[in-house]
């Protein structure tokens, strides 16, 4: 139902078993490109219940409870009814009591192992894993410690923008790397911040999520211009001293990108501190 979700069939090798996805949010991994455009798009973001049941899906996968809204595919509860089980990734619920105090890899790696063994290929899901697993442990060793740093993660929008809290992977990342979330004490994935309060906690380094989507401060190219030219961010102590980390805006949320986010940051801490 939407791009990470897409992503992780196509690594799996399961193109041919898809009847369609939706919702871009980045240019496509070069390595699944070709797969990915087999696969028919059935709506910008996500199809409505309607343009979902056209494809006659005997199963429905999101990463997001948003995609099983009213407006978008309906309740999984109906679609179960229908005889179309549907699967939410266990870092987002329809009962926000119920999303997990933090996104960790372990549950990305159990996702992907899910996902194979639905599809029947098990030994793929294993093989990725592990690929995964290695590259994560690599990328932790490899970035540099005990850096006094306090991070920022800009996700979206410019006048209220998007900023990560302390339960989405985000957080979990910057733990791994050894530096401290600006947002630490926000009990959310995101939160609808205030330059005000940015400027209160001034981080010394802000990770931008590169999105393609189009919309307000969506590019990390559109975030710079902003923040170089608004009279409060432009003072903050990381924009002064040019302290970004761009990424894919995929790579934030849990998905077979987000280990290439920390090999990203870590790699970014390490440019911008030596």
């Amino acid at each position: 139902m939407e791009q990470n979700a897409a992503e992780i069939m196509l690594t799996l090798g399961l193109a041919d078993r898809m009847a369609g996805t939706a919702y871009q949010t980045d240019p496509v991994l070069p390595a699944l490109r070709e797969s990915y455009d087999r696969v028919p798009v059935l709506a910008r973001q996500y199809p409505g219940r309607e343009a979902l049941l056209a494809e006659k899906p005997d199963f429905v996968y999101s990463m997001r409870a948003s995609a099983f809204a009213p407006e978008a595919a309906g309740a999984r509860q109906d679609l179960a009814k229908l005889g179309i089980p549907a699967y939410l990734s266990s870092n987002d619920c329809e009962n926000q009591a119920d999303i997990p105090a933090t996104a960790e890899f372990e549950a990305i790696f159990k996702e992907i192992g899910d996902i194979a063994s639905i599809f029947g290929v098990p030994d793929r899901g294993r093989t990725v894993v592990a690929g995964l697993s290695e590259r994560l442990e690599a990328a932790e060793r490899s970035a540099p410690r005990d850096l006094d740093a306090t991070v920022m993660w800009y996700y979206s929008g410019t006048r209220t923008p998007a900023i990560a809290g302390s339960t989405g992977l985000p957080a979990t990342i910057t733990a791994l790397l050894g530096v401290r979330n600006a947002f630490a004490d926000v009990a959310r994935q995101w939160t609808e911040g205030s330059w005000e309060e940015i400027a209160s906690r001034d981080p010394d380094v802000i990770v931008l999520a590169d999105l393609t989507r189009g919309g307000d401060g969506d590019s990390a190219e559109a975030k710079k211009r902003f923040l170089r030219e608004d009279p409060v961010a432009s003072k903050l102590t990381a924009v002064k001293n040019d302290r970004f980390i761009v990424v894919p805006g995929s790579s934030v949320d849990p998905s077979v990108r987000s280990v290439t986010a920390v090999e990203q940051v870590g790699q970014g801490l390490a440019r911008l501190y030596g």
